[in-house]
């Protein structure tokens, strides 16, 4: 009798411990599930990826976080086809390259921010973000007399906060929706081609300052869109003035667009 009392009590025991490993796993996968309803319950910031427009127009922008051997020769070929595009810069870059930010301003360009030491911004806290954006913002003043509008997150990376911060601080979070891929050193005819399969009105078009074969795609892609029928302007004159949203797929929507019978009766 005292061997089946030992193992019922044993039995008891792995019951009654089977019994509060369920109720602690429920109690955790019931606090999980609150907390993603909340986190899902959060309105989703989302960047600008381009633009809501019929016109047939786009942006070419560079990033600019290391070297600096093709800046001067990007900027040759861009004046040379009367085109003006954007460049984010790392407040280390141009620390070390104050010559070439002054350039990149005195040829007409967008000088935009992009951070100070170029971190995954959503990695950071509200306060880090804000210094990120503010020493990079002063560096560029400091040398071309304007603060930028524009910021663009290294690797692309956000979250709320950062859109959030910057809206704040009346700038635009810009991303983009045609990769080139440059980074990767594809052949410039393979640039070319993937960013004409992508092209549509309202288009930001990413490239890289350092990359490999971007200064002989450049003229080719100019040639290609302007064969398609676009023009080419920074990104501060395709982002289009007013209260605005973006969609589920990034793309820029004034609030207070005129539909297309306000249009057609104006003089």
């Amino acid at each position: 009798m005292m061997k089946i009392l030992i193992l019922t009590r044993k039995r008891l025991l792995i019951l009654l411990s089977c019994v509060l490993t369920a109720v602690i796993c429920c109690g955790v996968a019931s606090y999980s599930a609150r907390k993603t309803v909340a986190t899902m319950g959060e309105a989703r910031e989302i960047p600008i990826y381009y633009v809501d427009t019929t016109e047939k127009v786009c942006a070419i922008s560079f990033d600019a976080a290391w070297g600096n051997e093709q800046t001067e020769h990007l900027l040759d070929i861009l004046d040379e086809y009367n085109v003006k595009s954007t460049f984010f810069l790392v407040k280390q870059w141009v620390d070390k390259y104050p010559d070439s930010v002054r350039d990149i301003a005195d040829h007409g360009h967008d000088v935009g921010n992009h951070s100070s030491t170029h971190p995954h911004m959503a990695e950071l806290s509200a306060e880090e973000q804000r210094k990120e954006i503010n020493d990079c913002n002063e560096a560029i003043e400091k040398l071309t007399g304007h603060a930028p509008t524009l910021f663009r997150a290294p690797y692309g990376e956000y979250d709320n906060k950062l859109v959030q911060n910057l809206r704040a601080q009346e700038m635009y979070c810009v991303q983009w929706n045609i990769d080139s891929l440059d980074w990767k050193d594809p052949s410039a005819d393979e640039i070319v081609s993937r960013i004409e399969k992508k092209l549509c009105p309202g288009s930001i078009i990413l490239l890289h300052n350092g990359a490999k074969n971007t200064p002989e795609a450049l003229p080719k892609l100019i040639q290609s869109i302007r064969d398609k029928g676009y023009r080419i302007v920074p990104i501060s004159q395709i982002i289009p003035a007013g209260d605005y949203y973006t969609d589920h797929e990034g793309k820029m929507i004034l609030k207070d667009k005129p539909t297309d019978t306000e249009k057609s009766s104006e003089p």
